[in-house]
């Protein structure tokens, strides 16, 4: 394959399904709203937006047989598996990596558009067939010319659920009808012997996805960086 080529492509999906990386969306960049592409400089190179992101266990898993020991390897393993495959699969083409980074992206916009975010009580993106239990973990600018993935139809699980297991199961009483309270969930987190410190039992409780649930492990790792943030910034 060359760089701009006339005739639409498959997207070659294998290679990142394998990783782990299981969840692809291909945007044309003149399709997409001017706000999702301020400040992301010339990007006159490239034609198309890529979102990766992940559902299930098979990426932890992935992560962890890599052998990858860093601060954040998910995010490492990400960029190193991505170059692989523009390596094996795409060798002709160009990108630039916009996150893991630090450009300005919407990434839950992008989810949107996708059809792969729904809002959650609990303040996690859900779907029907994931639940929580998937995550963004890459956009990048590519000079491809693969066919535009069109939106992924899935609805909410929550209107349906009536038991709305996620506000009994919150013990910081964060996660209610009235809406959700960040302040009640990070004084909760940041007490001494807190149960929601490196997990929240709003998420764990809700049914959706339930058997894409990650493990005790990879919830660790996740909450952790996310008590890190916590701990800088309230």
């Amino acid at each position: 394959m060359t760089g701009f080529s006339d005739t639409p492509q498959a997207f070659p999906a294998a290679q990142l399904d394998a990783a782990g990386l299981n969840r692809q969306a291909v945007f044309e960049l003149a399709a997409l709203p001017a706000e999702l592409l301020a400040g992301l400089g010339d990007i006159s190179a490239y034609r198309q937006l890529i979102l990766i992101g992940h559902g299930g266990r098979l990426l932890w898993q992935c992560v962890k047989a890599s052998g990858i020991a860093s601060a954040d390897p998910i995010d490492d393993y990400t960029r190193r598996t991505l170059a692989q495959w523009f390596a094996a699969t795409l060798p002709d083409n160009r990108y630039r990596l916009l996150y893991p980074g630090d450009s300005p992206l919407r990434l839950q916009q992008l989810g949107e558009l996708a059809g792969w975010h729904q809002p959650s009580p609990f303040m996690v993106g859900v779907d029907r067939e994931w639940g929580s239990w998937s995550a963004y973990r890459a956009v990048l600018l590519a000079d491809t010319r693969f066919m535009p993935t069109p939106r992924h139809a899935s609805q909410s699980p929550c209107p349906d659920c009536a038991a709305r297991p996620c506000q009994s199961a919150c013990p910081a009483g964060a996660v209610s009808a009235s809406g959700f309270d960040l302040g009640r969930c990070v004084a909760w987190r940041k007490q001494p012997a807190s149960r929601c410190t490196f997990t929240c039992l709003a998420r764990t409780a809700c049914p959706a996805g339930s058997e894409h649930r990650y493990s005790d492990e990879q919830l660790q790792h996740c909450y952790g960086i996310s008590l890190q943030t916590i701990r800088q910034y309230y």
